[in-house]
């Protein structure tokens, strides 16, 4: 199974890692993570993954399941968006400073 991760990694460059029941020796579940910013890029990607697993002597693929996360145009799903977050004016120092009441005795 060490030989299909590195494979993968080293030819489409997604992250990939052995989940699910490690004790059994037997049976491994293979999650692949892919980032890009298009929808239609990560199902290409994972079909490739997909296609090279079918290929494979170290294994059988036995079953497949894909999700694909959309966060919107600059992960604007993300409360609000990210940009959003980087229109806000910085906090002065200030807003950062605790409230506490000086004696001034």
């Amino acid at each position: 199974m060490k030989g299909f991760k590195d494979r993968v990694r080293a030819r489409l460059g997604v992250s990939l890692a052995e989940v699910g029941e490690l004790e059994r020796y037997q049976v491994a579940t293979v999650g692949v993570a892919v980032v890009a910013n298009e929808a239609a890029r990560c199902s290409e990607m994972l079909s490739a993954a997909v296609a090279m697993a079918r290929v494979t002597r170290d294994a059988v693929l036995a079953d497949v399941a894909t999700e694909i996360i959309t966060l919107g145009e600059g992960g604007r799903s993300i409360q609000g968006g990210i940009e959003s977050a980087l229109d806000e004016p910085p906090d002065t120092e200030e807003e950062n400073e605790p409230d506490t009441e000086r004696d001034e005795s």
